[in-house]
């Protein structure tokens, strides 16, 4: 079910056009060279926006307080209008019954847009395995 709701998703959700503009939002943030940090954090948004069903965002054990930081810097520069846009979208699909599922994989998207550093994405199958703890 997962396949085609993504299948779905990257057809008439926005999956592509998500993961088409974090992808030169990324390319941007590499050629300023001090962004660096901030390109790796829109390429984990982009292939988290391309196929987000059956997967989730958890913290990464060895985030520290450089990743805090940073990730003030980001809501203030990209991270709050990133996530207003997330929600307005996924209102906007809440309001059809069919654009349900994308209007919830649109508020998916709001922690990951708001505060990406010192996150992965993981498949929610790795999260029930035992031994695969995530803080």
């Amino acid at each position: 079910m997962r396949v085609i709701l993504n299948l779905l998703w990257l057809i008439f959700g926005g999956g592509i056009v998500l993961g088409f503009g974090y992808a030169v939002a990324a390319l941007v943030c590499f050629v300023l060279i001090v962004t660096i940090p901030f390109g790796v954090a829109s390429l984990r948004l982009a292939y988290y926006s391309l196929w987000p069903f059956g997967r989730t965002l958890v913290a990464k054990p060895g985030a520290g307080i450089g990743s805090g930081l940073a990730n003030i810097l980001w809501v203030v520069l990209a991270g709050w209008w990133l996530a207003l846009t997330h929600i307005v979208t996924g209102v906007t699909l809440c309001l059809t019954i069919i654009g349900i599922p994308f209007g919830i994989a649109n508020f998916k998207l709001v922690p990951a847009a708001f505060w990406p550093l010192g996150r992965e994405v993981v498949d929610v199958e790795d999260l029930r395995r035992p031994g695969l703890v995530h803080a």
